[in-house]
């Protein structure tokens, strides 16, 4: 080897060294700047199902087909023993909002909103709603006089909104399913009563505004339990003359309500000709034959 293919070797040995550097100073300064800007990407926005995360797959089409058609976390390969880090903060990312969904509130704003009567289970707060389950089926006395007082007595339908388990889903999915419903039932000429917002609800909530309003179906949209999948699904839980302590065979639910699951304009069209039914045939849950 000659002097001048000495130098260039050198020359060549030391651009890869200075290289990598230069690059990172770059990356340093662009996070910066991205930072300032309050630019920070949602992790959770990013599908999954449409993410090729193991390298060099024996049938890519097969892979993501797989991954398609379930909301699983499956084909999410590992380096060495562990998760891949992406994968670890999407997990911890979806675990953040399942108890943002729990813990959350449905704001005040939202219910005046929606123009819902508010009322409020025996629970005092969101932890003792959590812990209490029994609480969460029960009224106070007072609060029993406000529906007496602001509901029409015997509808046809009574129509509850009760944030359960996830404040995420009401605030998500609420202003389209119920004006759905609405319309649905407004269309078969079905009467229905003030719409009420229940604050701390478990299901069986809906059976004491049954007896009080004397309506003949009741219709209750519940925010449902959320998981890593979503935090955003909601339920509706329908009963024909529902009674305190009736079996819970005799309500139909409509799960799932979410743009994951069934969209929410569908549910409520699909919850108005469930009730339909139910007045026709005075009857629901298991003695409902759909």
């Amino acid at each position: 080897m000659n002097e001048v293919d000495l130098k260039e070797l050198i020359e060549q040995t030391i651009q890869e060294f200075v290289q990598p550097s230069n690059q990172l100073e770059a990356k340093k300064v662009e996070k910066k700047e991205f930072l300032e800007a309050g630019e920070i990407a949602d992790i959770t926005e990013i599908d999954l199902r449409k993410r090729l995360l193991v390298p060099n797959p024996v049938s890519k089409e097969a892979y993501l087909d797989m991954k398609a058609n379930t909301p699983a976390r499956v084909g999410v390969w590992r380096s060495g023993p562990r998760m891949k880090t992406e994968t670890l903060l999407r997990f911890w990312a979806d675990h953040a909002a399942s108890q943002d969904a729990v813990q959350g509130e449905v704001s005040e704003e939202f219910i005046e909103k929606l123009g819902l009567i508010s009322v409020k289970t025996k629970c005092r707060d969101k932890s003792e709603y959590l812990t209490r389950t029994d609480l969460g089926r029960e009224f106070d006395e007072d609060e029993i006089e406000k529906i007496k007082k602001e509901c029409e007595r015997k509808p046809q339908v009574q129509l509850i909104v009760a944030d359960g388990l996830s404040s995420t889903a009401i605030e998500r999915n609420t202003e389209d399913v119920l004006p759905a419903i609405k319309l649905g039932l407004e269309a078969e000429g079905i009467r229905t009563g003030k719409d009420i917002f229940v604050r701390y609800g478990r299901v069986p909530s809906m059976d004491v505004i049954s007896e009080v309003t004397g309506a003949e179906v009741c219709c209750l949209l519940v925010g449902e339990r959320p998981g890593l999948v979503t935090g955003e699904s909601m339920s509706a839980y329908l009963a024909y003359k529902a009674t305190v302590g009736m079996p819970e065979a005799n309500r139909t639910v409509v799960s799932n309500i979410y743009n994951g699951g069934t969209p929410t304009v569908e549910a409520g069209a699909h919850v108005a000709s469930i009730i339909k039914q139910m007045l026709d045939k005075k009857a629901s849950g298991q003695n409902l034959k759909l």
